[in-house]
Formats: structure tokens, sequence, C-alpha cells
């Protein structure tokens, strides 16, 4: 297995590619849409609004929750979650950055 040599790359662009790596999953993008509606931390709810197994839905909240995006909360034999909101911030503004950055070129 090759090397992904991302210690080439600064700290800013390897967390802005952990972060889309995180949202590139329509699972997750739907788990985070039900957490944005929900406005509230999500006890056990989730596995009931997707079309997957308890372990896969894990695997996504453990992917969401390791970017930052979400927040965990043990309750009891249950995990409560929610959005971070101030990671969300964050992502936001540096991926709003990335977009914003580009000023158009007329080369195609």
């Amino acid at each position: 297995m090759g090397l992904t040599k991302t210690e080439e790359f600064t700290k800013a662009q390897n967390d802005l590619a952990s972060l889309t790596k995180a949202l590139g999953h329509p699972a997750r993008i739907a788990i985070l849409q039900f957490l944005i509606k929900s406005k509230s931390c999500v006890c056990g709810d989730i596995v009931d609004e997707l079309p997957l197994s308890q372990s896969t839905v894990s695997q996504h909240l453990n992917e969401l929750k390791k970017a930052g995006l979400i927040k965990g909360d043990i309750e009891g034999p249950t995990v409560c979650y929610c959005i971070d909101e101030k990671a969300w911030s964050k992502a936001k503004k540096v991926i709003g950055e990335l977009f914003e950055s580009f000023k158009g070129i007329n080369c195609c």
C-alpha cells in the first residue's frame, strides 16, 4: 500500500481534507441533516431514520465524530449525538474560504 504523503501538505490542507472526507458519504449527510432538523441531542433514533444497520450507522457516526462535526455524550447504555456548534462554525468558515478563494478565470 502506497504512502499518501499527507505530511507534505499543510495542517490546514490536511484538516480540510479530513473534514470533506467525512462529508463524502450520503449516509453521513443524512445523519447531519437529521441532527440539524432535530435541534437537540439524539439518542438511538438515528438508526430508525436510515436504511442501514446499527453497526453501519455507528461507523458513520464515528467518522463524523472523528472529524469533529458532531459530539456524543454517554448516558447509561446509549450515546446521544448532536452537532458540535464550534466545530460546525469552523467547518463552514474553512469550506467557505476555499470556495471564496476562486475569483474566476477565463481559460476553458
